[in-house]
């Protein structure tokens, strides 16, 4: 049924195959997830019920209301959209049948595999979960680091990539080389001015990771590839890092909160004026 109203719509036979077919369409201009609910819809976009494996499509008509062929043997019928059981989420088609551009965003479009697969709050498996890819899908990625090494589906990686909507994904479920071609390297968080009693310090070295905690074992915030600014608010002793010939128990927090040993900022191993956390 869907296939035949966008190939009436459009001319064009965009949605051939199964309602799991359509759900992974390269023709996808956008995509919403089922914690979403149905506030980001518009008449036309498809509504996708199934876990792991899509079984069941309909069409989102407006005001609350779908169309769909229910099951065999009964009519077709409009009724109020159903966002419980195994919803998983929207698709808008895109009913040109070309290609879908670049995002507009200054992001580069890639598709994801696998099912299941969840987005973060920041570059580790242990931060919070933004959304869940029942499978396949398209993001924006706006760029990479180095951040939280991880193993899965046989595949190791420390790569992170940060999507358009701010959420970090592991580069292990985007489909391309581990290093994703043409991606710049997010070069960590520009640091805000100095505010609160905080002091601007200059790090040094490359591949430079914070922590969530004083601890070089904690979750990775950020990664910074070159030398750059951050602002120290106080600082503590900790964790003794070895790195680069020097050894320091002296730990900085920065005004997102995160830590950085003291080893890779510039100046003597306890920092000047600098207040003890």
């Amino acid at each position: 049924m869907m296939r035949y109203a966008y190939y009436r719509a459009t001319g064009r036979d965009l949605l051939n195959g199964t309602a799991d077919d359509q759900y992974h369409s390269p023709q996808a201009a956008a995509r919403f997830s089922a914690a979403q609910g149905t506030a980001p819809l518009v008449p036309g976009d498809l509504m996708f019920w199934g876990s792991g494996y899509i079984h069941h499509v309909a069409m989102y008509l407006g005001a609350g209301q779908m169309v769909e062929a229910y099951e065999s043997g009964t009519h077709i019928r409009v009724t109020p959209v159903r966002t419980g059981g195994d919803y998983a989420g929207a698709v808008r088609i895109n009913p040109s049948g070309t290609p879908v551009p670049p995002p507009a965003d200054g992001g580069s479009t890639f598709e994801t595999w696998g099912t299941g697969v969840r987005t973060h709050s920041t570059p580790s498996v242990r931060s919070s979960v933004v959304d869940t890819f029942a499978g396949p899908s398209q993001v924006s990625v706006q760029c990479q680091e180095h951040a939280e090494t991880v193993t899965a589906e046989g595949y190791t990686n420390d790569i992170w990539s940060k999507l358009a909507d701010g959420s970090w994904l592991t580069n292990i479920y985007i489909k391309g080389p581990a290093e994703l071609p043409g991606i710049p390297d997010c070069g960590g968080d520009t640091p805000p001015p100095p505010s609160g009693g905080s002091t601007a310090f200059q790090t040094w070295g490359t591949g430079v990771r914070t922590h969530d905690e004083p601890n070089v074992n904690a979750g990775v915030v950020d990664y910074f590839a070159q030398p750059t600014t951050v602002n120290v608010v106080c600082q503590e002793h900790a964790q003794t890092v070895t790195a680069d010939g020097y050894t320091n128990d002296a730990w900085s927090k920065l005004t997102n909160g995160a830590w950085l040993t003291n080893i890779y900022i510039k100046g003597p191993a306890w920092l000047p004026g600098v207040a003890t956390c």
